[in-house]
């Protein structure tokens, strides 16, 4: 399995920005499809933001869409989201999940995805 590693978070105001970054090491990082979940307490993990084996493809829950970017760099294995007109209602533990993917199909459910981090905090206030 690859290992995952997420960085980046911390508390901001509304309407800021945060970048989160994700490393993975331990296996070939391009022959893996990533995504970015999230979690706030006392809810279920619900997905983010996806993200193809190669970077051409990406996909976007509704709740971020037009504020959130994901990428990729692939010669660095790391997988980026950039985090643009926050709201409190981002706050949330973010996690990267990988999944070993060379297809165009994109992942958005939990299951999906066998390969976790250990999650970032972000704090959004009003």
């Amino acid at each position: 399995q690859v290992q995952l590693v997420e960085s980046g978070g911390g508390s901001v105001q509304a309407g800021g920005s945060l970048r989160l970054s994700c490393a993975a090491s331990g296996r070939t990082f391009s022959n893996y499809a990533m995504g970015w979940f999230r979690q706030a307490p006392g809810k279920e993990r619900e997905f983010v933001a996806a993200i193809t084996w190669n970077g051409l493809s990406t996909y976007y829950a509704d709740s971020v869409k037009g504020r959130f970017t994901i990428s990729r760099d692939n010669a660095k294995n790391t997988v980026y989201l950039q985090m643009n007109a926050l709201k409190p209602e981002d706050t949330a533990a973010y996690y990267c999940a990988a999944r070993p993917s060379y297809s165009s199909a994109i992942y958005s459910r939990v299951a999906d995805f066998g390969s976790w981090g250990q999650g970032t905090q972000v704090t959004v206030s009003s």
